[in-house]
C-alpha cells in the first residue's frame, strides 16, 4: 500500500529504487523480502530487522526462529547489515543527483528504473513475500528433506518465468514509457526513457533471482548475505555514476544531448549493478546446505494453493500499480515545468524509506517469521502482542526522525543534494516535498506492519482487499491537491496523498486484524501515540528555535547548512529523549537502557 516509485530494500536505494507499490530489497538494499531492482525506494520496501530486546525494545526474543537461531541474534545482523547497504545506497542517491541534477534526463533515468521494479511487482515481488515466505517457512518444517526439493522446484519455475517476463518487457518498453509520461512530453525525453529502459529491463531477472535466493536463505536462518549482497550493487553503480561525472562532467543536459556512451554508461552500469548482487548471494546457498538443481515436477508446488494465495496478492499489486501510474504521470508532468518531478521526489522516498527501512523494516522482517509460526501453531495472542509492541516501538522511535525532516528540510535537502549538477532550486524543491514526507514515515511504517501481520496469517486476501480503496483514496486525494496546488507544490502534495492513504490503510487493518487475532492492546498503543506526540511537539519547537538562531536563516549555504544540521539535530534528538525520559515512553526508556548496558561492557 505505498506510493513510491518502486520497491526497494536497502536504501531503498536505497537500492531500491523509485515508485512503486511493494516492497522488497533493493540495490541499496532491500527488503529483503522484497527487492526492488533499482535500488532505490520510492514507494515501500522491506528490509531487515533490529535486534529485538536490543535495538527494538519491547520485542521480546524468540526461540523458535528458523535453525534455531534467535530474533534477538537476526536482528542484530540485519540491522548492521541493513545500515550499511542503505549507507551505500543513499551515498549512491547523492551521486546520481550530483551526476544528473533534477531536471528532464534525471527525471527519465529515474522513470526507465520504474519498470523493472513495476514488472517485477506484477511477477513476484508481492507474492514472494506474502505467500511463498510463508510457505517455504512451512515446508521447512513439515517436508522429511526440510524444504530442499520444494525450493528447488520454486527456484527453477522461477527463473523460467522472469526469464520470458523479461523478454515481453523489453519488447513492450515503449509502451511501457507511454503509460508513464503525458502527452505533453517531448519526443526526445520519451526515447531517452525507452532507450534506458532496454537497459535497464534485464534487472527485473536479477532482482527475482536475487529476492527468491534472499527467501531460501532467509527460512534457513541464514540473513548476512542478504542484507551485504545489495552493498555490491550500490559500490558498482556508484562507480558507474563516478565514471560518468569524470567522462562527461557534472552538469544539466537536455535529453536530446545525451549521446549513445552516455546511455550504455547509465544503463548498463545499473544493470551490472544488480547482477553482481544476485552473484554475491549465491556462495551462501551451498553454505546453509541447499544444492541447486533443476526440477520440473511443478505440480509437487502446490500450484492451485500458491495460485489462490497469489491471485490476491496480484490484485493488490494490480491495484497499487495503477495508483503507481497516477503518481508518475504526474510528477513528469511537473518535471516538464522545471518543478520537483520523479528524481527528486524519489529523492525524498529514499530519506523516508531509510528510517522506515532501517527502524521498522528491520522490526517487521524479524517478526515475520515469529507471527508466521505463531499464526500456523493457532498462537494468535502472540501475534497480537507482537503487533502491539512492534507498533508501539517503530512509532517512539520513528517519531524523533519525522520532527527531523519537517524541522531540518532545508538544511538536510541543501547540505545533502547540492552538489554538482543538482541546483539550489532542486534542493529548495527537495525540501518542501521532505515536509510534506515527515507526515507520512509513521503511518506509513505501521501500516506496512500491519500489512505483514495479514501475510503471516496467511491472508493475501484481506490485503488486497483493503488496498482498494486505499489506493482510490491516495489518487482521489493526489489528484485533487495537483489540481488545486500550483506546480511548485504538486510532489510535495502527491506525498500529502500518500499520507492519507497511509493512515488510512493502517486504520481499516487494526479493526480488520483484531477481528482475527483478538485484541492488540490498543489502549496501551494509545497512550504511546499520546505520548509519543507530546515528546515529539517539544523537541520540534526546540529545533525551531535553535535553528532560527543559526547562521543561514532560511537559505542556508553548503556550510551552515551542515552547521544547522548538526546542532540543529543533536537538539532535537537531546529534547525528544529527554521528554521521553520525563513521560516515561517504555520503548524509550528500554532503548537508553540497552544503550547503557553495551557501554557499560
Amino acid at each position: 500500500m505505498s506510493s513510491g516509485l518502486y520497491r526497494s530494500t536497502n536504501a531503498d536505494p536505497d537500492g531500491r529504487g523509485p515508485v512503486s507499490a511493494g516492497h522488497g530489497p533493493d540495490p541499496d538494499g532491500a527488503t529483503q523480502i522484497s527487492v526492488s531492482p533499482g535500488g532505490q525506494p520510492l514507494v515501500e520496501a522491506t528490509a531487515p530487522p533490529v535486534e529485538p530486546p536490543a535495538a527494538t525494545p519491547g520485542l521480546p526474543d524468540d526461540a523458535d526462529q528458523p535453525e534455531g537461531s534467535s530474533a534477538a541474534t537476526n536482528s542484530a545482523v540485519m540491522a548492521l547489515g541493513s545500515l550499511v547497504s542503505r549507507g551505500t545506497g543513499f551515498l549512491r542517491t547523492l551521486v546520481l543527483a550530483a551526476a544528473l541534477g533534477g531536471a528532464l534526463v534525471g527525471n527519465a533515468y529515474t522513470t526507465a528504473q520504474i519498470f523493472p521494479g513495476m514488472v517485477y511487482e506484477f511477477l513476484l515481488g508481492g507474492i514472494l513475500t506474502s505467500v511463498l515466505v510463508p510457505v517455504l517457512v512451512r515446508r521447512r518444517k513439515s517436508d522429511p528433506d526440510r524444504g530442499q526439493a520444494y525450493a528447488q522446484r520454486l527456484l527453477t519455475l522461477a527463473v523460467l518465468a522472469l526469464g520470458v517476463a523479461t523478454l515481453v518487457a523489453m519488447a513492450a518498453a515503449p509502451l511501457l514509457t507511454i503509460l508513464y509520461s503525458s502527452d505533453e512530453t517531448s519526443a526526445e525525453f520519451r526515447n531517452l526513457v525507452t532507450l534506458l529502459s532496454y537497459l535497464m529491463l534485464p534487472m527485473i531477472f536479477f532482482t527475482g533471482l536475487s529476492a527468491l535466493v534472499s527467501a531460501i536463505l532467509n527460512t534457513r536462518g541464514h540473513f548476512a548475505a542478504p542484507m551485504w549482497a545489495p552493498i555490491l550493487n550500490n559500490l558498482v553503480v556508484i562507480a558507474t555514476l563516478g565514471t560518468y561525472i569524470a567522462i562527461f562532467g557534472a552538469r544539466i543536459v537536455g535529453p536530446d544531448e545525451m549521446t549513445a556512451g552516455r546511455i550504455v554508461l547509465l544503463g548498463g552500469g545499473t544493470l551490472l549493478g544488480v547482477m553482481v548482487q544476485a552473484a554475491g548471494l549465491l556462495p551462501a546457498l551451498r553454505k546453509v546446505g541447499f544444492r541447486w538443481r533443476w526440477r520440473f515436477d511443478f505440480r509437487a508446488l502446490g500450484l492451485a494453493e500458491l495460485g489462490r494465495l497469489g491471485a490476491w496478492m496480484f490484485c493488490y499489486v494490480a491495484v497499487s500499480q495503477l495508483g503507481l501510474v497516477v503518481v508518475i504521470n504526474l510528477l513528469n508532468r511537473a518535471g516538464d515545468d522545471d518543478e520537483a518531478g520523479p528524481l527528486i521526489y524519489n529523492n525524498v522516498f529514499l530519506l523516508l524509506m531509510m528510517a522506515h527501512g532501517i527502524i521498522a523494516v528491520s522490526v517487521i522482517t524479524a517478526l515475520m517469521p515469529r507471527m508466521s509460526s505463531a499464526a500456523a501453531d493457532g498462537r494468535f495472542a502472540d501475534v497480537a502482542a507482537d503487533l502491539s509492541r512492534g507498533t508501539r516501538t517503530v512509532t517512539a522511535v520513528l517519531a524523533p526522525i519525522a520532527v527531523c525532516y519537517a524541522v531540518l528540510a532545508t538544511p538536510l535537502s541543501t547540505a545533502l543534494f547540492r552538489y554538482g549538477a543538482f541546483s539550489t532550486e532542486a534542493a529548495e524543491a527537495t525540501s518542501v516535498v521532505l515536509v510534506a514526507a515527515a507526515v507520512a514515515l509513521v503511518p506509513f511504517a505501521v501500516s506496512q506492519l500491519f500489512t505483514f501481520a495479514f501475510y503471516a496469517l496467511p491472508d493475501t486476501r484481506t490485503p488486497a482487499l483493503i488496498n482498494i480503496p486505499v489506493v482510490l483514496l491516495r489518487v482521489l486525494v493526489q489528484v485533487g491537491l495537483f489540481v488545486m496546488l500550483s506546480v511548485q507544490f504538486a510532489a510535495a502534495g502527491l506525498m500529502v496523498g500518500n499520507a492519507v492513504s497511509y493512515l488510512a490503510a493502517a486504520v481499516l487493518s487494526a479493526w480488520l486484524l483484531r477481528r482475527r487475532v483478538g485484541r492488540i492492546g490498543f489502549g496501551a498503543i494509545m497512550v504511546t501515540f499520546g505520548k509519543v506526540a507530546l515528546a515529539a511537539a517539544g523537541a520540534a519547537l526546540v529545533g525551531w528555535l535553535v535553528v532560527s538562531v543559526l547562521p543561514g536563516g532560511d537559505s542556508p549555504g553548503q556550510v551552515t547548512a551542515f552547521v544547522q544540521l548538526l546542532v540543529g539535530g543533536a537538539a532535537i534528538a537531546a529534547a525528544y529523549l529527554g521528554l521521553s525520559v520525563a513521560l516515561r515512553i517504555r520503548e524509550v526508556n528500554d532503548l537508553l537502557m540497552m544503550v547503557r548496558r553495551r557501554l557499560g561492557r
